[in-house]
């Protein structure tokens, strides 16, 4: 689960699947060369699998497997981090504007 984007991107399919495009959107800094290495060692990894519907146009789901569930738990007290983090950092950001 190393580097920048993983993380994100497990926490956002945990919500629920998600395509390809909808996962460019949801993290906007990505590179769509990033996103497509990120996804490929995920389903490496066994974390992700990436589902793939026949039709008239080819349409690639990528959801969380069993064992990517189990790391939900991890992921969440992370995001609860990250968020705790973030009104720390704004907090200290205002102390030093008020001078």
């Amino acid at each position: 689960m190393g580097g920048r984007w993983k993380s994100r991107i497990l926490w956002h399919i945990s919500k629920r699947p998600y395509r390809y495009g909808e996962l460019r959107r949801l993290i906007p800094n990505i590179t769509q060369k990033m996103l497509t290495q990120a996804l490929r060692e995920l389903e490496e990894d066994g974390l992700i699998e990436r589902k793939v519907f026949e039709g008239s146009i080819l349409k690639v789901e990528y959801s969380l497997t069993d064992y990517g569930v189990s790391a939900s738990p991890l992921l969440e007290l992370m995001s609860q981090w990250g968020k705790s983090h973030k009104q720390r950092e704004d907090l200290l950001e205002a102390e030093e504007k008020k001078g």
